[in-house]
């Protein structure tokens, strides 16, 4: 194992490191990166409406998928990264080169091993997963069988995927975010290819999806690992539960595996109600879930995941100054980006919906349904965007309790809204019982948001720079001016459904580009200048 120091090239300067303009860079390679995958994940989801619609065989999918999925946020992309990245930051920091590559190889073999034995149990226990998740599926309809037959399959996509997420965590605390955003281009290449290839090939098409989620995931790994190899991180694994980094990581994984995650879990609670509504609700939800990340993954996730490695490396190095400032300068930009991408998405929400997914398997009635669940997701892309901003400000700080208390007040909000709104709707006879679903979990990513921000400005965490009012002015304008552009430019939804997909993807084009044009334009007439989002000592 080599002993050598890093080399001045694998550590990224601090100069860079303490100012806005290398934080925006990092964030604009992994947003553009993003943008791919999210680009091809529309395709994939274009693909999913035409072929399957909101039908059994997707019900099933999505419940087996999201099993996985789910432990994937929690081990993974969630409290796993939240917990690896500030104990990797700190071997970097304070320990030498031989010293992180064996925290890397201990964490490596300790994770995959427990990861194996988690995935064998669930291969196993498939049918009682599934009923603890949709109990809704027990029945004649089939949904049951099917989605259980689908996860043995799909599961193991957990053991690849959080290996793959200990790789990415690795590239991004030494500066390299292009490959692990990229990653993810992957399962949505072979997922558009076995369902348009291998599932007319099938007696159940259905199952072209699940054995796709497999063999995807094994290839994201592999595609990581020779620029591990590069880094001098690629060692083979090792069971060393007691290494004193494997143990620090675990401390912060336990709360962090929910704190980081509650947005899954309120999506959790809802898929299982939803399960009880009907065959379609939870394809409906799906779809209108996947128009609202496509702007919180191409920006907020994307500003998260450069931003926890600059947090962690400035705590450990006690620039609190520059903590503060980072922070605050990331809530600059997502309140400029975020709010009005919600209102676009819920102005916008027929459009958007009929011109992505209309056609096929996927018909009129699947498109009002759709783009009410949208309108109740839309609000929701405040809240769930600050919260990924601001929990790392937590995790950074080796601090995962708080952000599970809060987690625990937020769930439970989401779960009453949920019953209850499920109930009254249900009651009334109101067709759209799911985005009452919806609504529920947008409430309670804006609950989060809130608290999570009330503690760090209460413990002094947060300093805001001069600016924001008038910050929040400008804006005030610029978001007026740009619904009352879409709201002159509104259609009919009878044109949108009746129009060919070239026109409507023309004038869906158009509409987009009129509320971008005159939000910028706005920005700029009433003052607003990019030199103003620059980090300042406070």
């Amino acid at each position: 194992m080599s002993t050598d120091e890093p080399q001045a090239s694998e550590r990224p300067e601090k100069g860079a490191e303490s100012g806005s303009r290398g934080l925006l860079q990092k964030t604009s390679v992994v947003s553009a990166m993003t943008l791919i995958s999210r680009v091809l994940g529309l395709v994939r989801d274009v693909v999913f409406a035409r072929m399957f619609g909101a039908s059994l065989v997707m019900d099933a999918f999505l419940v087996a998928n999201r099993i996985p999925n789910m432990l994937r946020r929690f081990f993974a992309e969630g409290a796993f990264s939240q917990g690896f990245v500030p104990v990797m930051a700190r071997y970097r920091e304070r320990h030498t080169s031989a010293e992180a590559q064996e925290f890397v190889a201990a964490t490596a073999g300790t994770l995959g091993l427990l990861l194996f034995v988690v995935t064998l149990l669930g291969v196993v226990a498939a049918p009682l997963l599934v009923i603890a998740v949709a109990p809704g599926f027990v029945g004649e309809d089939g949904r049951f069988e099917l989605a259980s037959l689908m996860l043995r399959f799909t599961f193991p996509y957990l053991f690849f995927v959080s290996l793959t997420a200990l790789a990415g965590g690795v590239l991004n605390t030494h500066g390299r975010f292009a490959v692990p955003a990229f990653t993810p281009v992957i399962l949505n290449v072979v997922l558009i290819t076995f369902a348009v290839w291998l599932s007319p090939r099938l007696e159940e098409p259905g199952m072209a999806l699940a054995y796709a989620v497999l063999v995807a995931g094994l290839l994201q790994l592999a595609f990581q690992l020779p620029f591990l190899k590069a880094l001098r991180m690629l060692r083979w694994p090792r069971w060393r539960p007691g290494h004193e980094g494997v143990r620090r990581v675990g401390r912060l994984m336990l709360p962090a595996m929910f704190g980081s995650s509650v947005a899954q879990l309120n999506i959790l609670v809802g898929g299982i109600i939803a399960s009880m509504l009907g065959v379609g609700k939870i394809s409906l939800l799906y779809y209108a879930d996947r128009l609202m990340e496509f702007p919180l993954g191409l920006f907020g996730i994307a500003l998260a995941t450069v931003t926890l490695p600059y947090l962690s490396r400035q705590y450990a190095s006690k620039s609190l100054v520059a903590f503060s400032a980072t922070l605050d300068w990331s809530m600059r930009l997502v309140a400029l980006i975020a709010l009005p991408a919600a209102l676009g998405l819920a102005l916008l929400a027929e459009p958007l919906v009929a011109t992505i997914f209309y056609g096929g398997a996927f018909a009129e009635q699947e498109v009002v349904l759709t783009a009410l669940a949208l309108r109740a997701f839309a609000f929701g892309l405040i809240g769930f965007s600050f919260v990924k901003i601001l929990a790392p400000a937590y995790f950074a700080r080796e601090n995962t309790v708080t952000p599970v208390r809060i987690g625990l007040v937020a769930l439970a909000v989401n779960f009453v809204l949920s019953v209850t709104l499920a109930w009254y709707l249900t009651r009334i006879g109101y067709a759209a019982t799911h985005a009452g679903l919806a609504l529920a979990i947008s409430v309670a990513a804006l609950l989060n948001a809130i608290l999570l921000y009330r503690g760090l400005s209460r413990e002094g965490v947060i300093r805001h720079g001069s600016g924001w009012l008038a910050l929040l002015l400008r804006m005030s304008v610029a978001n007026v001016a740009m619904c009352a552009v879409l709201i002159i430019l509104a259609q009919p939804l009878s044109w949108w459904l009746s129009a060919p997909l070239a026109d409507r993807v023309l004038h869906l084009a158009i509409h987009v580009a009129a509320g971008v044009v005159t939000y910028l334009g706005s920005l700029f007439v009433v003052g607003m200048r990019p030199a103003q989002l620059g980090m300042r000592p406070h």
